[in-house]
């Protein structure tokens, strides 16, 4: 019941503000001299900004109530002037909320002002401002003010509300001023007068739209971020989808009046009768669906963006997916053709207006062409989808869990997947279809994680792979899940070399936790946003020498910035522990050495030594260098690199190339996708 009444009372306090602004701004338009300012249909609009200004505090108040009880979760706050004080002295929302309210009284007062005053450009201009600050404040306690670069979308989200005002709040005016027009109110030369106002308000509206549309396509683009495919399978994303119909139909009658009904106007009194009639009833109804729009965009506001909700179940049986089916050229050439029908579509539409075709061709060829160009252009891309496709995994992509997944892989995959899966096991030629490679190719890019879940949980190919539903538990599942994209960015990561990619954070690898031999204990994400980190995989005594050197080099690697970890690659007796740390300055892993090792043992690959045969060959010592945004840039095998970091002004070089970087990406998620 709460959140109805909250829906509610935002609802009434952001419509009333929207028409408030738009009203004023009409009224603006029409005040071109004092002989006109006193015709009935501006005196009947500017009585109502009072109430409006009203029925916006009464609003405010609702939707305080309502956030206090919800916020709370006591139902009795809602009304209880402790809660209210509490909540307004102590929290961001009460104090924007203080500064609403505040914004409200004054619009209040000019309103009351305008309606006994004289009527002037300048008090519509001041009552238009301050209603536009109320619109504008409000934008800091939504969503866009959460998000990173929130001063951008908060700007964006304030203009598409303050833009849609102008256009909304303007139409209850045109109503009334075309009312004038086609039943012949008044003198020629008042009837003209309307007409500008009119046609003034349609070329204002054009901007508004401009501005409405572009930074609603920043703000939804802020809300989406790549969840694409929420938009068919949240509530945000369908009340997206519905404002966007709503608003092409708006768009369609607004067209139409710009180019027909309004130019009537200016003609003779039968036809401005005539054209005002249309105009006052399809305007009528563009603010009926305006206001249908407001409601939808005032839901929209309150609903979880698509970008933080959870698609648990995927309801359609595919999906559209570029990475999977872009590589083949029917794919792109079948698409490029879709493209074109579509475009000829719509260059048909004002070609048959021209040509003067009947009209039955005229809608008829412009839709067979736009179905044949939709169909072209989505059917090749469209893959088949479960209803895990796209469910977010519990699990972070780990070392932990990657080891898991490593002695589940080994225990129950191998004989078909073969040890490093590329589906070379011993069973797979004996198999109906074989195994694909998911080592080498881009299957784990191609293919969600949850749609793993599914084969994992269901098997595949009528029982070719069987079910692990009921053998694994659900965290082990996806355990097998992470080890396989791990396994897959291993691969992929045969191209870094002891040299840095400038500007290219694109390798990104478990994190880990770890303690350490000295006391200390942390995890890889500890490090982002301070420092870069020199992960030093060693095996005792073979990487004797190079210990030994990071032990004198280390001081001037730490005076960089870059902090050293040491894991040792096999469990070492307490005795040669003991030895490898003498004279340490930096720490040395005891617990959680064997999951790191495990997991960074995958990102062996070199673009000289694939290492693809068998069961792997893992190399004795591994340095792997991260930039402190948390992205693997550089990593140094001695078996294939050669000397490679050995040169230690190679090694600073590289560090402070690193050191001089922004940040180029957000640090990497915690999950696989």
């Amino acid at each position: 019941m709460i959140e109805v009444a909250g829906a509610l009372f935002r609802c009434l306090q952001l419509g009333a503000n929207m028409m408030l602004l738009g009203g004023c701004v009409f009224l603006a338009i029409a005040e071109v001299n004092t002989a006109t300012s006193g015709h009935p249909w501006m005196g009947r609009l500017k009585r109502t900004f009072p109430w409006l200004a009203i029925l916006l505090l009464i609003g405010l108040i609702g939707v305080l109530a309502t956030t206090i009880a919800q916020a709370t979760g006591v139902s009795e706050n809602a009304w209880s002037p402790l809660a209210w004080s509490d909540f307004l002295q102590k929290t961001r929302v009460g104090f924007i909320w203080i500064l609403r309210a505040a914004s409200a009284l004054v619009v209040l007062a000019i309103a009351l002002y305008i309606r006994t005053a004289p009527s002037t450009q300048w008090r519509y201009i001041l009552c238009a401002s301050v209603a536009a600050l109320t619109i504008a404040l409000g934008s800091l306690a939504s969503h866009s003010a959460a998000e990173e670069e929130a001063l951008l979308a908060t700007l964006s989200y304030a203009l598409h509300l303050i833009a849609a005002s102008v256009w909304f709040g303007g139409l209850p005016g045109v109503v009334l001023a075309a009312s004038s027009v086609s039943v012949k109110i008044g003198s020629p030369d008042e009837r003209a007068h309307m007409s500008a106002v009119v046609s003034r308000f349609s070329a204002l509206a054009l901007p508004m739209m401009i501005a409405i549309v572009t930074s609603g396509v920043i703000v939804a683009d802020r809300m989406i971020d790549t969840n694409y495919a929420g938009l068919v399978a949240t509530t945000y994303g369908w009340l997206l989808i519905t404002k966007l119909t709503l608003l092409v139909i708006i768009l369609a009658i607004a067209s139409r009046a710009k180019s027909v009904w309004v130019p009537s106007l200016k003609q003779d009194s039968k036809t401005a009768a005539a054209g005002g009639q249309k105009l006052r009833t399809w305007i009528t109804v563009e603010f009926v669906l305006a206001v249908i729009l407001v409601i939808v965009a005032t839901l929209l506001a309150n609903a979880v963006p698509v970008k933080h909700d959870i698609i648990d179940y995927w309801p359609y049986p595919f999906r559209f997916s570029i990475d999977a089916t872009w590589d083949d050229w029917l794919v792109r050439t079948i698409v490029g053709i879709g493209v074109v029908l579509v475009i000829l579509a719509g260059l048909m539409l004002p070609l048959g207006r021209k040509k003067h075709w009947p009209t039955l061709w005229r809608i008829a060829v412009p839709t067979v062409l736009g179905i044949l160009g939709v169909a072209a252009t989505t059917y090749p891309i469209a893959v088949q989808s479960y209803p895990e496709t796209y469910r977010k995994t519990p699990v972070p992509f780990d070392a932990i869990s990657i080891a898991n997944g490593v002695d589940l892989f080994t225990a129950n995959c191998i004989p078909c997947h073969g040890p490093q899966a590329k589906g070379n096991g011993v069973l797979a030629k004996t198999l109906p279809k074989q195994p694909v490679d998911l080592l080498t190719e881009p299957h784990t890019a191609m293919h969600t994680a949850g749609d793993f879940f599914h084969w994992l949980t269901y098997g595949r190919f009528n029982g070719i792979m069987p079910p692990f539903g009921e053998k694994f538990s659900e965290e082990e599942r996806w355990d097998v899940l992470n080890f396989l994209h791990a396994n897959a960015r291993g691969y992929q990561s045969r191209i870094i070399t002891p040299r840095i990619l400038p500007q290219q954070p694109f390798m990104v690898t478990p994190n880990f936790s770890y303690a350490a031999y000295d006391g200390s204990s942390g995890t890889l994400k500890d490090y982002r946003g301070k420092q870069g980190l020199l992960l030093v995989l060693f095996s005792w005594p073979d990487s004797r020498v190079r210990l030994d050197q990071l032990r004198t080099a280390s001081p001037m690697i730490l005076k960089t910035g870059t902090a050293i970890l040491g894991v040792p690659m096999t469990e070492l007796p307490q005795e040669e522990l003991a030895l490898a740390m003498q004279g340490m300055p930096f720490p040395i892993v005891t617990q959680g050495a064997r999951e790191i090792s495990r997991s960074y043992v995958l990102f062996r690959r070199t673009l000289s030594i694939p290492d693809l045969f068998g069961e792997g060959n893992p190399p004795k010592h591994m340095e792997f260098l991260f930039d402190r945004f948390g992205y693997l840039r550089a990593r140094w095998i001695p078996e294939s690199d050669a000397s490679g970091w050995t040169d230690l002004g190679l090694l600073t070089q590289q560090i402070t190339q690193l050191d001089q970087e922004r940040e180029i990406l957000p640090p990497p998620g915690d999950h696989v996708h």
